[in-house]
């Protein structure tokens, strides 16, 4: 990528919650203008960090003001002597979690800041083994900081991304994890900097009030609502059997799609049974907004989200909000809770 797409996608990153833009470096692919990335990420106002297992990348990046240096080994500590940047400590060999306890307690003799990073592997290759040995550092050398980076799962299990964050910064927030890395490579993680903010804030909120992760936030519940049909069909009968104008009203419970206006309740799974019902053949823009909010409705029902008439269905962080949604405030000395519902800090 070219410098100025870089800062293209950088400024994407830290609108979604991005603290720090890595830049990636390929393996016997040339990147001549490494230097040049780094330098104009800093300067638009970027902490930065440089991801590599070669030596001489790594400190280029470092000369060029990087913040963050990944990755160094046991033996290639002597790369934190040449720079200022902070280093991420991996095992020399994936699981040789010796070689990386002893990369900790160098730095730390030296009283050098880093990061201990015991690699996350993907599913049916050490998945399991890989959390316990984050565990296992956390209790060895509880004063480390830890980084943890989540892509082997979320880009390498065909899931949606929403509850493996959940589950993952779950776990970070539980083992005090300071750090996290995701990418968005996959198609189906294009929101992975934008689900992890979400859940990293609802998991901190949660553990300082001693919390269940529950009521803080629905960014993460995009496809499913807790409480999707809060109006049984006994109870939209009744409001329908008083109303007496025409004017169609939409909602959405457990036995289907209700439609109803003055001249009738009509209740049906499918918006194709339903149309021929509601005589608006003749208008054009009636049966279109109908035809609209109805799939919509549909939608809702067999999802089981929650549907409110003339509103977008709520897909939580995953798409795009608009400017409107995106004017966020709130009062001083709003409780977590508050503020993680909004996706505050």
């Amino acid at each position: 990528m070219p410098v100025d797409a870089i800062l293209e996608r950088a400024e994407r990153y830290r609108r979604d919650g991005a603290d720090v833009i890595d830049l990636g470096c390929l393996p016997d692919t040339p990147f001549a203008h490494l230097g040049d990335a780094v330098r104009a990420l800093k300067g638009a106002g970027f902490a930065v960090s440089v991801d590599s297992l070669e030596s001489e990348e790594l400190l280029r990046g470092g000369r060029a003001g990087a913040d963050y240096l990944l990755s160094l080994k046991e033996e290639t500590l002597w790369v934190a002597d040449e720079v200022a940047s902070t280093p991420v400590l991996i095992p020399s060999t994936p699981r040789d979690m010796d070689s990386l306890y002893r990369a900790v307690d160098a730095l730390q003799a030296r009283g050098r800041p880093f990061l201990a990073d015991p690699i996350l592997e993907p599913i049916h290759f050490g998945f399991t083994d890989a959390i316990a040995r984050y565990r296992e550092l956390r209790q060895a050398r509880p004063s480390a900081p830890v980084m943890m980076g989540i892509g082997n799962v979320t880009e390498l299990t065909d899931a949606d991304t929403s509850g493996i964050h959940a589950v993952l910064l779950g776990i970070i927030s539980e083992l005090g994890i300071e750090a996290l890395l995701t990418t968005e490579v996959s198609p189906h993680c294009r929101r992975a900097v934008r689900e992890a903010d979400a859940a990293r804030r609802m998991m901190f909120a949660a553990r300082e009030e001693s919390s269940l992760p529950r009521d803080f936030s629905d960014l993460l519940l995009q496809v499913h609502a807790r409480k999707p049909f809060p109006d049984a069909p006994a109870e939209i009968a009744e409001v329908a059997a008083g109303v007496k104008d025409p004017s169609f009203r939409i909602q959405v419970a457990e036995d289907g799609i209700h439609v109803y206006n003055r001249d009738g309740h009509h209740v049906a799974g499918d918006p194709f049974r339903l149309y021929p019902r509601l005589g608006v053949e003749q208008d054009g823009g009636h049966a279109f907004y109908l035809g609209v909010e109805l799939a919509r409705a549909q939608v809702a029902w067999q999802l089981g989200k929650r549907y409110n008439q003339d509103e977008a269905l709520d897909w939580g962080c995953a798409v795009e909000r608009t400017e409107e949604d995106k004017l966020v405030h709130h009062a001083p000395g709003a409780t977590l809770r508050e503020r993680a519902k909004r996706g505050e800090p």
